[in-house]
Formats: C-alpha cells, sequence, structure tokens
C-alpha cells in the first residue's frame, strides 16, 4: 500500500496488515497501532507520537527520522529495523525486541 504523506491522525488500524506499505512522511500521530504487521514498511520520517505500536511486527521496517516522542512499543519485533536518527524520546521499549536493530543517532 502507497500511503506516502497520508494522514492518519488518531488512526484505528488495530491488528493491520501494513506489510511492505509505504508511510514515508505519514503522520500516525495517537494511532492504535496494536498487533499491527510492519514488516518491511517504510516508515522514514514518520509522525508515531503517542502512537499504540503493543505487539506490533515491525521486523525490517525503515524507521530512520521517525519521531516515536512518547509511543508504546512494549513488546514489539524491531529485529533488524533501521531506527537511525528517530526519536524514541519517553518511548516504552520494554519487552521490545531490538535485536540487530540500527539505533546509530537514535535519541532516547
Amino acid at each position: 500500500a502507497n500511503l506516502e504523506n497520508a494522514n492518519l491522525y488518531n488512526a484505528n488500524l488495530r491488528n493491520a496488515n501494513l506489510e511492505n506499505a509505504n508511510l514515508y512522511n505519514a503522520n500516525l500521530r495517537n494511532a492504535n497501532l496494536y498487533n499491527a504487521i510492519l514488516r518491511n514498511a517504510n516508515l522514514y520520517n514518520a509522525n508515531l507520537r503517542n502512537a499504540n505500536l503493543y505487539n506490533a511486527n515491525l521486523e525490517n521496517a525503515n524507521l530512520e527520522y521517525a519521531i516515536l516522542y512518547n509511543a508504546n512499543l512494549y513488546n514489539a519485533d524491531l529485529r533488524n529495523a533501521n531506527l537511525e536518527n528517530a526519536n524514541l524520546y519517553n518511548a516504552n521499549l520494554e519487552n521490545a525486541n531490538l535485536y540487530n536493530a540500527n539505533l546509530e543517532n537514535a535519541k532516547k
């Protein structure tokens, strides 16, 4: 799915399958992505402030420059994800799988 620059503010995307989706520069602020599949998704520069990504699958996702301020990533799968320059300030990463994730210059 091509959702480049999409405004998904407050969207309920619980259990959504967004595998391989292009969410470049998308506004997902306050979005509910509980248990969503975002494997291989492009979330470059996406705004995920206050988003609920509880149990989300973000394996191999590109989250470069993404804003994850105050996001809930509890139990999220971030294996091999690119979080370079991402803003993770106050994000909940408890139980998250960050195996082989790129956290270079990420802000916590």
